[in-house]
């Protein structure tokens, strides 16, 4: 059998060397049912090795050539043969190494997959590129899992959006498990994100079974309107619809009030125009109710305002908008945005011209530039995007989500590749920035790029 020199590993702060012990369980029980076929054990011991060491060999060689595209096709075919050791002879020492990422002699597994997940910077404008340098920026997850990491699950499902499939159940896998066990989120009934990504990757019969298990009022309808909101977004309107009633129904057996906002909301973006304004019109009288009762000091959750961007009177919105922004700033985007979409102008500009935050104003801004398109108001987008311009040009380079927001503008008004040169300086600002800021800017950055490329929020 070959020999190892296995050494012991140091505990590194980079994000995702974590990453590397989350799968050794699963994979070990993995190893452990797989049939090592006819082949005897010396003799699948001997191929391994041989085969590893034309991998070997295709390492050094790549390590010698000036061609970054030579160096890539010499490193992919090496993977592929490391990879075929632990498929093919599973029982050898050799490729539990490989696939526990211990060191094989002076080979480090982990580290070669690593590289070879940063070839895909030969090109430094690609979209594949921002997002692994991105997940650089990602702290990373503490083990045993007992959170979920909306950040991590957004490199998940971004990750299988650009191609790389394998990388997101990679990252999916250990959170679905610690979810399964009812630890995630210090409870049997909580999920956050696990089950949207799981949707948003293709997998939404085992999202819906997942949540369904859920009795919590919020984390049930979240879920169940987060699944409608990804069939709504492959265009499967019935679907949605159903899991909307679905949601109202769970919500008035359950007298989960909080939530009605959300549920309102679904409904109106699945076409239940009728039941969305009746679930909406009692959610408001309660809190109408509420506020008599407190002496006018009930603030409405924050779905429910929102929802009355769609379902309710503008001046209402916005004033309902001023009590919660403070708390929950993502309603700011999202409620100028549908107010902008039914047609509003003057008064979301106002707003977004008066919010003190740059960073919420330059989201804002980039929220409106994308809905007065769409409304072929190109006259005020461009002198929105003016705006956007000068803010990134002055706050950029200290609050790298500002350049990032003015490429996801520029994206939408020019629908050329410029966008990218202002997404690259402002993962470079990020790179550079302190280490206070790289700890939250990764999420943010990876829902901008996939907001760029799809024209959705995802995961954000």
């Amino acid at each position: 059998m070959f020999v190892s020199l296995k050494k012991t590993r140091k505990t590194k702060s980079k994000a995702g060397r974590g990453l590397r012990v989350w799968l050794v369980p699963a994979l070990a029980a993995w190893l452990s049912c797989w049939g090592g076929g006819p082949v005897l054990a010396e003799e699948a011991g001997s191929q391994a090795n041989r085969q590893f060491i034309q991998a070997m060999q295709l390492v050094r060689k790549a390590n010698a050539t000036y061609e970054a595209a030579e160096e890539g096709r010499l490193l992919a075919e090496a993977d592929r043969l490391l990879a075929d050791i632990i498929t093919r002879f599973s029982d050898t020492d050799l490729a539990v190494q490989l696939v526990t990422n211990q060191f094989v002699g002076d080979f480090d597994f982990y580290e070669f997959r690593s590289r070879l997940r940063s070839m895909v910077c030969s090109d430094q404008q690609s979209s594949k590129c921002f997002l692994f340098r991105i997940g650089n920026l990602l702290p990373a997850v503490e083990t045993p899992i007992t959170t979920a990491r909306w950040d991590w699950l957004s490199l998940a499902v971004a990750s299988h959006l650009f191609g790389d499939q394998g990388r997101a159940r990679e990252i999916i896998a250990p959170f679905l498990s610690a979810v399964r066990r009812g630890v995630a989120n210090g409870g049997t009934d909580r999920d956050l994100y696990v089950a949207r990504a799981l949707a948003l990757t293709g997998q939404e019969a085992m999202a819906l079974d997942l949540t369904r298990k859920i009795p919590d009022c919020a984390t049930r309808i979240y879920n169940l309107t987060d699944i409608a909101q990804v069939a709504l977004w492959r265009g499967d309107k019935e679907p949605a619809g159903t899991l909307a009633l679905e949601a109202q129904s769970y919500s008035a057996t359950r007298k989960c009030t909080a939530e009605d906002g959300l549920v309102a909301r679904t409904l109106h973006d699945a076409g239940r125009d009728s039941e969305a304004g009746a679930v909406f019109a009692a959610a408001r009288q309660r809190q109408v109710a509420a506020t008599t009762k407190d002496a006018g000091t009930a603030v409405w959750p924050p779905e429910l305002v929102v929802a009355a961007a769609d379902l309710g009177t503008p001046a209402e919105t916005l004033a309902k908008l001023r009590s919660v922004q403070e708390e929950t700033s993502w309603t700011v985007a999202a409620v100028l945005g549908r107010l902008a979409k039914r047609g509003e102008g003057a008064s979301v500009q106002a707003y977004a011209d008066a919010l003190q935050d740059v960073e919420l104003r330059g989201e804002a801004y980039a929220e409106l530039i994308e809905r007065f398109l769409a409304r072929d108001e190109r006259a005020t987008a461009e002198a929105l995007m003016v705006k956007l311009v000068k803010l990134a040009a002055d706050d950029g380079p200290r609050r790298p989500t500002l350049i990032a927001e003015r490429a996801r503008a520029e994206k939408a008004l020019y629908r050329d590749e410029r966008w990218r040169s202002s997404f690259m300086q402002a993962v470079t600002a990020a790179e550079n920035a302190s280490g206070i800021a790289r700890h939250d800017i990764g999420g943010p950055l990876i829902a901008i790029l996939v907001r760029i490329e799809t024209g959705l929020p995802m995961l954000d």
